[in-house]
């Protein structure tokens, strides 16, 4: 299956958590549609992207970027590139290539959508976000790359005003579901 074949399977058997992001599915799954090049960054109107909040082994705490351009701390992410399989593999490749973490562990998604305003195309261009998390192993150490200035892990709960609400969104549904994970089911239903 090719990428775009990917995006339209994924987009289409996902169920959106809010009705906000059931518009943006539906969005992309139409933007997919009249655009056989909306995964690549080469479309003008607007490309389709892949975040990973990488998350710490308890998912306690979340590494964040200080993006270079946009100013601000945020999830690992970018461009799928030709050679890239799936939406799944592009987040996870970004994540590693973005935190120098080997072995993450990409959790079981997509688990949000966003649409932003970004600078590929002057005047006005989007990224058509789908957004993962992963989890690192135990002892992880970041290792900032040329595409960040700083690099740093932030409580889940106390992410800097410097970032987004997207960003807050994701690694709190991120954290969620790793947790959901870790909890022995005796626990849950007692």
């Amino acid at each position: 299956m090719s990428l775009h074949g990917d995006a339209v399977a994924v987009l289409s058997g996902w169920t959106a958590p809010t009705a906000e992001e059931e518009r943006l599915r539906v969005g992309f799954l139409d933007h997919l549609r009249d655009h056989d090049d909306a995964m690549l960054r080469a479309c003008v109107p607007g490309h389709l992207t892949a975040t990973t909040a990488v998350l710490s082994h308890d998912g306690g705490r979340v590494l964040l970027t200080l993006h270079p351009k946009a100013g601000m701390w945020l999830p690992m992410g970018g461009h799928c590139e030709p050679s890239d399989s799936s939406l799944a593999a592009v987040a996870l490749r970004e994540a590693i290539e973005e935190s120098g973490i080997p072995g993450l562990e990409l959790l079981p998604g997509p688990l949000a959508l966003d649409r932003h305003e970004v600078w590929c195309h002057p005047p006005r261009s989007w990224h058509l976000d789908v957004e993962y998390a992963a989890v690192a192993p135990p002892g992880a150490e970041a290792v900032i790359s040329d595409e960040s200035l700083d690099l740093r892990w932030f409580p889940v709960d106390e992410i800097p005003e410097l970032s987004d609400e997207a960003t807050r969104r994701l690694a709190a549904r991120g954290r969620d579901i790793l947790l959901s994970r870790l909890t022995p089911r005796s626990q849950v239903s007692g």
